[in-house]
């Protein structure tokens, strides 16, 4: 039985497969329309999430199976003290499958250490979002026709943002990326993650203006300043528009170059760029869907084994 808690529990040959099945499930969705018939997939969140816990909601229903769970701390017992292990212990006598998003790093590495049934981490803390991380790797596969060979640029919170740091985690087993880290200083990357790429050899360049940039990008990731990771309102309120991608800054780009965001946005892409091609931050949304079915349906196969 395998448990999903980083995107790397995935080999590339293994992603491939992945991302091969979610175009067939995207291409000929009646041919999986009862695959989970009869199962049931548990969404255990203790925080906050919208597109995250709907689009696997929505993935397990377009599969045929159903879905339980709680989307928040407070409407589960952990609001009367019980832990994740005894959580999760119950929930695989209820579920075939769990997702699991925590506040607290390693929550669903705990929770997949104990449960009978496969645990997909749906984000934990500041540390990683593997599913996103699948749902990015799939669009940018599905809309360049490959992984690799690319400059990318991610831009906005680097420090807390835990959908950037699974991102470059994934991309450096690529061949031929570069790495644009554009970020105000309060906002770098962490130094481990710096240290990795120079470790690897993996070309990369910090920078704090966009505008330099632009001409130069192949995929621009762009990203929300968190209000709910930082521990100062005021720094929030100085650093939240950084950052706001426009039409203007558009016209410096590649005609082709693509622009994701995990979502949800708030002020750093103005509306005026949802309109242009390369805007493809709403077909990401589609995309999770199908790399979700994909992973329930691979992870499903597993616990059979």
């Amino acid at each position: 039985m395998r448990h999903l808690m980083n995107p790397l529990d995935f080999s590339v040959e293994e992603l491939e497969k992945l991302f091969d099945l979610a175009n067939d499930i995207e291409n000929n969705p009646a041919k999986y329309a009862h695959a989970c018939d009869g199962k049931i997939l548990a969404t255990c969140f203790y925080e906050p999430s919208t597109r995250t816990r709907l689009s696997f909601e929505s993935a397990m229903l377009r599969l045929g199976g159903q879905v339980l769970g709680f989307s928040e701390a407070t409407s589960s017992s952990a609001a009367k003290g019980e832990s994740v292990s005894d959580t999760i212990r119950v929930v695989s006598c209820y579920a075939d499958i769990c997702a699991m998003r925590h506040p607290k790093e390693g929550a669903p590495m705990v929770a997949a250490s104990k449960s009978k049934i496969p645990v997909i981490n749906a984000g934990d803390g500041g540390h990683q979002h593997p599913t996103q991380t699948l749902t990015d790797l799939l669009t940018i596969r599905t809309k360049k026709g490959q992984l690799g060979n690319c400059t990318i640029g991610l831009c906005g919170d680097l420090k807390f943002g835990r959908t950037v740091h699974s991102l470059i985690n994934a991309l450096v087993r690529y061949e031929n990326v570069r790495f644009i880290l554009i970020s105000p200083e309060e906002l770098r990357i962490p130094s481990y993650l710096r240290d990795k790429l120079t470790d690897m050899g993996v070309e990369f360049q910090e920078v704090i203006k966009l505008e330099d940039v632009m001409p130069e990008l192949d995929l621009l990731y762009m990203t929300r300043v968190q209000k709910e990771r930082f521990f100062n309102e005021e720094d929030y309120v100085r650093l939240k528009d950084f950052y706001v991608l426009n039409k203007q800054k558009m016209e410096n780009a590649k005609e082709d170059m693509l622009v994701l965001h995990p979502l949800p946005r708030v002020n750093e892409i103005s509306v005026e760029v949802d309109n242009d091609p390369r805007a493809v931050y709403f077909d990401q949304a589609q995309y999770g869907v199908y790399v979700r079915m994909a992973l329930i349906l691979t992870l499903l196969e597993s616990a059979k084994n």
